[in-house]
Formats: structure tokens, sequence, C-alpha cells
């Protein structure tokens, strides 16, 4: 185990990303908001939660035939839009505070 990892730049990154979509998933599961939306938030949490195990677990290291770093950046690339089609999304439509909440 790392035990540096989580006070490193990029353990703090990670861990904050996870916190974020664990509080836009609590504000689009509390408003009742479409299924997209909840299920990017969780998928994004999870995944994000799924990549700082394995930097701290030194994982990556074990499992050379990946570049790992690429594969980080190519998630964060497509989760990045991912995120900012549903928030636009949400945002626009605004059914109700819960919504809006999880968009911005």
């Amino acid at each position: 185990v790392d035990g540096a990892f989580p006070r490193s730049p990029r353990g703090a990154l990670k861990l904050a990303r996870a916190l974020v979509a664990v509080v836009a998933f609590l504000c689009f599961a509390a408003s009742r908001a479409p299924g997209a939306c909840t299920a990017l938030a969780v998928m994004e949490a999870a995944i994000t939660a799924l990549f700082f195990l394995l930097y701290l677990l030194r994982l990556d290291q074990r499992l050379s035939r990946l570049f790992w770093p690429l594969a980080d950046v190519f998630n964060s690339v497509v989760a990045a839009l991912f995120l900012l089609v549903v928030c636009l999304f949400a945002v626009i439509v605004k059914s109700n505070n819960g919504t809006l909440a999880g968009g911005v």
C-alpha cells in the first residue's frame, strides 16, 4: 500500500473528483432526476474510486501491460465530456432545485 498517494496532488485530485461525483449523485437522487444523470454520477464516482485504489495498492506497477496514466487521462476526458453534457441538460431543464444543484 502506498501511504503517500492520498496526500499527493494526484491522490487528492482523485478524492476530490470522487467526492464531487458523490455530491452530484446525491443531488440528482434527491431531486428524482432522470436516470441518466444519477447513473453517470455513480459511474464517475465508481471509476474514479477504482483508479484511486489502483494507484493506492500499486497495481499499476504489477499490471504493466497497460499504460495506466494514459488510461486515466482518457477516462478523465470522456467523463468530463459526458458530465458536461448531462450537467448542461440538468441546468437547462432545472425541473427543481435539486436537479439544478446537481447540474452545477
